[in-house]
């Protein structure tokens, strides 16, 4: 059974686009993704430098178009079950035939926005934590006043929380922690720190039309099958500050019979992770084109 997952922010580098504008019709499609959310997608996709596609408000939309850009480019494919990584969500719920692509793009625009302006309130972050024991890592965070706001599985829990609080991390690491790294993102995701943009997503939630899921889709709030596209709607606007669950996602994806994964553009965090974690899972990363025909081979020899 053939599982498909999408990336979080912090996947993007810069130009990671440039090769999948030159697959036939790419190009025109991001120019009409652009035009409708306002963004120039592509320019940021190829030309700007990591500090610009570091801005959450463009990030998001870039992911999600990414995402969707090299799904399609797969072909005609029906996994097994659908799940995204924060912002990778919007994606999934594209895929689950939940949202349409516009919708999807939308939504995800909003969001950025909201988030962006949610973490200019206060400096806030995000660190890797790289090793050591959940329980002991999650009790540690918690008395420096930060919040596990990713819980990945595989030795890797993710804090967030005020820059002063995540330097003092980096001097106290929870006992067993090999490193903590800083994350390619700009503020504390999946924190109280977002209550202001789970606002703001509701009131753009409510302009939308979700469909029920033709496919099975996991929210990375608790792991679990959602089945109504009224619930994956809400979930999508809660987890902007809910932690991120992908340890029980991955527990699910193993629980469903999983024996591949296949990590869309710009695939190979949750690749990594499925390695580790999903012990006899064929995985793939969906990093260029070029990558395209073993997934298809891979698709082939999984597909539900």
């Amino acid at each position: 059974m053939l599982v498909l997952v999408t990336p979080g922010q912090g996947a993007q580098t810069p130009g990671f686009l440039t090769p999948w504008l030159e697959l036939p019709g790419a190009a025109d499609r991001v120019a009409a993704w652009s035009d409708a959310i306002g963004l120039d997608l592509a320019h940021y996709g190829t030309q700007a430098d990591a500090d610009a596609i570091r801005d959450t408000a463009v990030a998001q939309p870039l992911l999600v178009a990414a995402g969707l850009l090299s799904a399609s480019a797969l072909g005609a494919v029906t996994p097994g079950a659908v799940a995204g990584h924060s912002v990778g969500e919007i994606t999934a719920a594209a895929f689950a035939g939940v949202l349409d692509d516009s919708a999807a793009l939308t939504l995800v625009r909003k969001r950025g926005l909201a988030m962006a302006d949610a973490a200019a309130i206060t400096e806030t972050g995000m660190s890797a934590l790289l090793g050591g024991d959940p329980e002991v890592s999650v009790a540690h965070l918690e008395k420096l006043g930060l919040t596990p706001a990713n819980v990945n599985g595989a030795g890797q829990i993710v804090a967030a929380g005020t820059l002063e609080k995540l330097a003092v991390l980096n001097d106290d690491k929870p006992e067993g922690v090999r490193k903590v790294v800083p994350l390619k993102v700009a503020g504390a995701f999946h924190t109280h720190h977002m209550a202001p943009a789970v606002d703001a997503l509701a009131k753009a939630a409510a302009d939308l039309a979700p469909v029920d899921p033709t496919l099975t889709y996991v929210s990375n709030k608790d792991g679990r099958a959602v089945a109504t596209g009224a619930e994956v709607l809400e979930r999508l606007v809660g987890q902007v500050a809910n932690p991120v669950r992908w340890d029980l996602c991955m527990e699910t994806f193993v629980g469903l019979g999983a024996t591949a994964l296949i990590e869309v553009c710009p695939g190979g965090t949750l690749t990594g992770l499925a390695k580790r974690a999903m012990k006899g899972v064929e995985t793939l990363a969906l990093k260029t084109p070029d990558d395209l025909d073993a997934a298809r081979e891979l698709i082939a020899r999984h597909s539900a």
